[in-house]
């Protein structure tokens, strides 16, 4: 079972957040905190807005209505000074992992400190070196991601992610792709970070064994409700909610 969240402030606030694109609304008046520490995973059916709200937590696309805080700043209508401390303070592992084909993993995951700090690049190489480390890639820092296997893309993104010491860390759906047992490595690298550096993480993933394994809480988006349905423990939701919706996601059962 996941370790209990870290009580205290929250780090993240999404107040009233309505989101879409085109004119087309696909999340209507969302509210949630993340708090420090916490594993907050962000789950649903297909086409539900799961990937709309990580979009829109990280500042990609501004809200249709509402807001998201990160420490405080409302990172909509952040700018300049605010926004570049704001997006220092979080990483991002995307689904592909999104490296660059052309360098290699050191060079990847040394990108951000070369770019963002006023480190030599010597030493932003050797820190690169120390989170591939902490990844598991001890080893692999000369080897480019065509010669690595899609898991080891994975660690590589997270470890280019986690360059900066950011305080939250954005996954979405870091198993997609990867075999089970892979799967449940990956699974167990987020806790040991989480309980390591007490590191917030907003997780999308629709891999139950992942959300039972790492959620300390999710946040369970509909596609018909435009929104939120059910929040909690997992593992209480499966057990408890009297909401078929709720059950038949987590039971594996279609609609009736």
């Amino acid at each position: 079972m996941a370790p209990a969240a870290a009580k205290g402030q929250p780090v993240i606030v999404v107040d009233g957040l309505s989101a879409g694109y085109g004119g087309e609304v696909i999340l209507k008046d969302v509210s949630f905190t993340v708090a420090r520490g916490e594993i907050l995973v962000i789950v649903g059916g297909s086409g539900c807005g799961k990937s709309t709200l990580l979009k829109h937590m990280i500042g990609l696309h501004p809200p249709m209505a509402g807001r998201v805080l990160i420490d405080g700043v409302d990172i909509g209508r952040a700018q300049d000074a605010d926004l570049v401390r704001v997006h220092q303070g979080i990483g991002v592992l995307f689904q592909s992992g999104a490296l660059f084909g052309s360098l290699s993993l050191v060079d990847n995951v040394a990108l951000p400190l070369i770019d963002f700090t006023h480190l030599p690049k010597a030493l932003a190489l050797d820190l690169a070196r120390v989170k591939l480390g902490m990844v598991g890639l001890a080893g692999y820092e000369n080897h480019l991601p065509s010669e690595v296997s899609g898991g080891m893309k994975k660690r590589a993104g997270l470890a280019r992610a986690m360059a900066l010491d950011p305080a939250v860390l954005f996954f979405d759906e870091p198993s997609a792709g990867l075999d089970p047992v892979t799967s449940a490595e990956l699974d167990q690298l987020i806790l040991r970070i989480n309980a390591g550096l007490g590191t917030s993480m907003v997780i999308v993933s629709h891999e139950l064994a992942s959300i039972f394994s790492i959620a300390h809480r999710v946040v369970m988006l509909d596609k018909a409700e435009k929104g939120v349905i059910a929040m909690g423990d997992p593992r209480d939701l499966s057990q408890n909610s009297q909401d078929p919706r709720v059950r038949g996601f987590f039971h594996r059962q279609p609609p009736a």
